[in-house]
Formats: structure tokens, sequence, C-alpha cells
């Protein structure tokens, strides 16, 4: 099942002619074309999709993301449906400012993928005394069982849980639930290149928890229910304030992306490539295997070989006993790293925050103190104010 944002009226229509697209007034755009980028065998699911924003009036600079709004499985909204007890054609009131039943509202205005803590008192206060009271509460009135118990589970998990809770109408359910929030992904093309377009690179979110398959709301709609040439997704430009491409196209470009960080910097890559930017281009790109997880393998090593993409140094971190990462092929490269920094190279570094965007700091200051013959406190000083604050040479975008 497909399903679509709805327009109710003809002001509706209007002032979405009328507005600029955002947030709260996104388009409703149809993917052209879904492939996958991973090999069979791989352990993760990236895909590659193009969505087509003509007649959107959305435009995008390389360096900024787009906003994509979700929907539901219809199979995973069906069951809790069945479990509530309720017909899917209940009417739930007002939301978003339309009328609408309580299938429409869970499959797309709601998060029902993950629960909330605020669920868990609606329940409790919907169950008769008893063991299951009894053990509900014992989860509610502790803050951290409370966030252990619920970031593991949906909404199916935990009525199956306490199946005894009884809310006495739809909208008594729907008023505990989170509203959809757009996921925003780092677009992965140049419009110089692809006029008309805007290009994503998707890490499918896929796991199991509680003896059932779950997913990622935005990531497994685009992945699963997205169907080609229907309008679908509603998106909307979200302009990055800091993370652009340098004024000047002879200026070199260092990229660090591992997995899916890899989307800015293929658009940085196709915009400089249009424009017949000067500049010298190196990319660290790293993922698990190589013969599996080397993404947009094609676009770069013919880049690569033609010259277009200066350096390309590739970290695989299982294909060997000892694990690889893009901070270890950067200390490889230390001198060259520290030469074109110095020379005036922007610094870029998209992905996960957590973990490789840390280590990449690390190293970038570590290069500092032993190739440009810093103290550890000159070379921090040199990472985190000269090339992040004073020169703006240094940009993350990182989540």
């Amino acid at each position: 099942m497909i399903v679509q944002p709805i327009l109710d009226t003809a002001s509706d229509k209007a002032a979405v002619a009328a507005s600029p697209r955002s947030r709260t007034n996104p388009f409703v755009a149809e993917v052209t074309r879904h492939e996958r980028l991973t090999g069979p065998g791989s352990l993760k699911d990236t895909r590659h999709f193009v969505l087509n924003l003509e007649g959107s009036g959305l435009t995008y600079t390389p360096g900024d993301s787009l906003g994509a709004f979700g929907c539901n499985s219809p199979g995973l909204v069906d069951e809790l449906i069945a479990l509530l007890g309720f017909e899917p054609g209940s009417r739930v009131g007002n939301v978003k400012g339309r009328s609408t039943t309580l299938r429409e509202a869970l499959l797309a205005d709601y998060i029902v993928n993950r629960a909330n803590r605020k669920v868990m008192s609606g329940i409790a206060e919907r169950m008769p005394q008893g063991e299951q009271r009894n053990r509900l509460m014992e989860i509610v009135d502790n803050s951290d069982l409370l966030s252990e118990y619920v970031d593991t589970r949906d909404y199916v998990d935990i009525l199956k849980d306490f199946d005894q809770a009884r809310f006495e109408s739809p909208a008594a359910f729907v008023a505990q639930l989170t509203p959809v929030a757009p996921r925003l992904y780092s677009i992965a093309s140049s419009l110089l290149a692809h006029p008309g377009e805007v290009h994503l690179c998707v890490a499918v979110v896929r796991y199991d928890t509680h003896g059932r398959p779950k997913k990622g709301l935005a990531s497994g709609f685009l992945a699963d229910h997205a169907g080609l040439f229907a309008k679908t997704v509603p998106v909307y430009v979200q302009a990055s304030r800091t993370f652009r491409l340098p004024k000047d196209g002879a200026t070199d470009v260092i990229m660090c992306g591992p997995g899916a960080g890899i989307a800015p910097f293929r658009a940085f890559l196709e915009q400089r490539i249009a424009e017949g930017a000067r500049g010298r281009h190196w990319l660290f790109f790293g993922e698990q295997h190589r013969a599996t997880d080397f993404l947009y393998q094609d676009e770069l090593l013919a880049w690569h070989g033609q010259g277009k993409l200066h350096r390309l140094d590739l970290a695989f971190s299982r294909d060997q006993p000892d694990k690889v990462y893009v901070q270890h092929r950067m200390l490889e490269h230390a001198a060259e790293l520290w030469s074109w920094l110095r020379e005036g190279a922007y610094f870029y570094v998209c992905g996960d925050a957590k973990h490789m965007a840390k280590d990449v700091h690390q190293t970038l200051i570590q290069i500092a103190r032993e190739q440009g013959g810093h103290s550890p406190d000159a070379a921090a000083e040199y990472v985190n104010v000269t090339l992040m604050k004073t020169e703006r040479r240094y940009l993350r975008d990182v989540y």
C-alpha cells in the first residue's frame, strides 16, 4: 500500500502553491530510481535513491540536507490496530488540520516503530489492579529502567507485554504518541550534474528485538514502501550554514566519509568536476568489505583514473585480521596530509559523531603534533581553534 499525504481543501492546495517549501509545507516527490549499493553477502543494506524535484521550486547546494518524511509499515500498523481492538476506519478527530481515521493517522502522522516513555503512564492509568500493573509500575517508577525498556520496543511489543490495558477510544491512544519528524539526509548529488533531481545515499536500518524484525521509519519507508514513479515522499531542503565547498575552486579539499558518510562528498566531487575546479581532491572512504561494501565504486574509480579524484585512500575494516579504519589511512599518509593542510586545503568529515568523527579528530591532532612539531596543547589549539574556528577549513557533518 502506498500512503500519500492528503490535501483536503482548495485553500490547502492554494497555500501550498503560494508558500515556499519547508518542513511544514514539503513537496511530495516521486522516486525515479532506487538501487542497492551493497552487494550480496553484505551485513549492511545501503541504497541509492533518485527523487524528482521538477515543479517543486526546490534548489540546493552541495553540503545541504534533504528532510524526508517516512510512513510506517502497513503491516506494523495493522498489527497494532488489532491489538488495540479498534476498527481501522475509526475517526480520531483533526490531525494536522484534517479529519482522519486511526489507520491513516498511524500510517503517516505518528511514530509507531519506536515507543516513547509517555505511553507507559497512559497504559498504567488504564490497567486493572493486579500482577501486570504492579510489574508495569516498577518500570514506570524507575527512570533508568523505563528508558531501557522503551528503547528496544515498539507499541506492539508493549501491548503484548501488558495485554490487560484497554484504551477507551482511538483518540485516547493517539494522544500518547509522538508526531512523525523528518529524517535529514546529506544530499549526494549536484544540481549541475543532475538538474531537477536530488540523490540520497541511505543506510537502511534493520534489526531484531524481542523476537520481531524492526526497521527505521524513514529508511524503511524509502526502501520498502515508496514505490517508483508515485508521489509518496514529502521532502524539503535544509540548507547548511557552514558545510560548504571553498569559494575558490583552486583550493584543495580532503574528504573523510566512511559508509553512507560518502553522500556529501559525491555531491562535492560532482560539483567541482562540473565547474572545472582546479583544486585537488582527496577522499578517505571506509566500510567493512571491498567486495560487498565499496559504495559508488565505479564512479570513484573512474574519477580517480581520470585524474579528477587525485587521491583515493580506502579502509575496508574486515578484509584483514586487524581492523583498519579511515584514521589509520590518515596516519599512513600523515606527511602528505599535513602538507595539504599547510598549503590551505579544507578538511571535511561526514558520518558517525560518536565514534568515527571523534577518532578522526584525535588523529588530526596527532598529525599536527607529529608532523608539525607542535606540543600536545599547541596541536589541539591548531585543530580546535585555528582550523575549525579561525580559518574554518575543518568542517563536519556528523550525526
